[in-house]
């Protein structure tokens, strides 16, 4: 296992080194100019030509990328075009409400979705079935925006029980019920979108194997239903599962622009969105450094969860 790990580690060396270049490409090729974004409507072409060569935008493209590269391997990612602050200090103060409100979605989805997809399989057919079927297509369906506005309309305006948006309340004591208080929300937007997709991956993969052999020996041996389904049966399903559970990981670090948006929540996808409307060269740049990152780490993760899960499945 140790040498797949490395192995892994040295193939995503070069596949990173890859995917810097395309992003680095597509960003520059986006159209605007960063440096006629921000200086002084009234400033005269000398003004502006002087200020991208300070940025070093009059650089070639190819000298503009190892230049940055060669800055990403010292650990320095530049400075902000737009606020002129360290990118590593602007990614720091964000990252920890991105994690906490992907996480807390995320836990909800899964401590949701994967018991109902579980008791959907058991009852195919039946009332419950139909039912969660049902509402998981409806969250499926539902687009992330529509049903943030939805609650924010019910819960915060209407009943008046929960803030529309933010971290924090404005001059309050900034304490951790008055976060919570700010993310159920968003969390449960979140929570409801990737619960709906996972419930019904939990009942497909559950369904391909209730129906196996070894369930039926486990049942005839005097074993209990729920000893036959969450120990057995449940195992043997894991692997789409898993897979599913690595794709979500990214969204850690990614965040969900969308629904940080909506909710106003200081997070990685908000940062993404102002960095691309100021066209925010590094800062992009290290985002999507940190979402490869990501990418390439929950294939890791997956690749040994699936050896966890099924003993069969060996790396050597």
């Amino acid at each position: 296992m140790f040498q797949y790990i490395i192995r892994r580690i040295l193939i995503a060396i070069p596949v990173l080194f890859g995917v810097t270049i395309f992003n680095f490409l597509i960003i520059n090729m986006a159209p605007g100019n960063p440096v006629e974004m921000h200086v002084n409507p009234y400033a005269t072409e000398a003004d502006i030509e002087i200020k991208k060569e300070a940025l070093g935008l009059n650089d070639p493209i190819h000298i503009q990328y190892f230049h940055w590269l060669e800055n990403v391997i010292k650990g320095d990612f530049g400075y902000s075009f737009s606020t002129y602050e360290p990118v590593v200090e602007m990614i720091s103060n964000r990252i920890g409400p991105t994690l906490l409100l992907m996480g807390t979605a995320l836990l909800i989805a899964y401590l949701i979705a994967i018991p109902v997809g579980i008791i959907s399989a058991t009852k195919q057919y039946s009332w419950i079935d139909y039912f969660t079927t049902t509402f998981s297509f409806l969250g499926i369906s539902i687009p992330s925006f529509f049903l943030g506005l939805g609650v924010i309309y019910i819960f915060a305006i209407v009943f008046q029980a929960l803030p529309t948006g933010g971290m924090n309340t404005l001059g309050g004591t900034n304490g951790m019920m008055d976060t919570l208080k700010h993310l159920i929300l968003p969390a449960t937007v979140l929570g409801t979108a990737i619960g709906a997709s996972t419930v019904r991956y939990v009942r497909s993969s559950m369904l391909e194997v209730l129906g196996q052999d070894y369930l039926r020996t486990a049942r005839a041996k005097g074993l209990k239903e729920f000893v036959v389904t969450n120990k057995h049966a449940l195992r043997n399903a894991l692997i789409p599962i898993i897979t599913i559970i690595g794709l979500e990981i990214p969204l850690l670090i990614g965040g969900a622009v969308i629904t940080e948006q909506v909710f106003q929540w200081p997070g990685l996808g908000q940062l993404m969105i102002q960095s691309i409307g100021s066209r925010d060269y590094p800062t992009l740049m290290a985002l999507n450094f940190m979402a490869a990152l990501a990418v390439l780490f929950s294939n890791l993760l997956t690749d040994i969860f699936y050896s966890v899960a099924d003993p069969r499945i060996k790396y050597e």
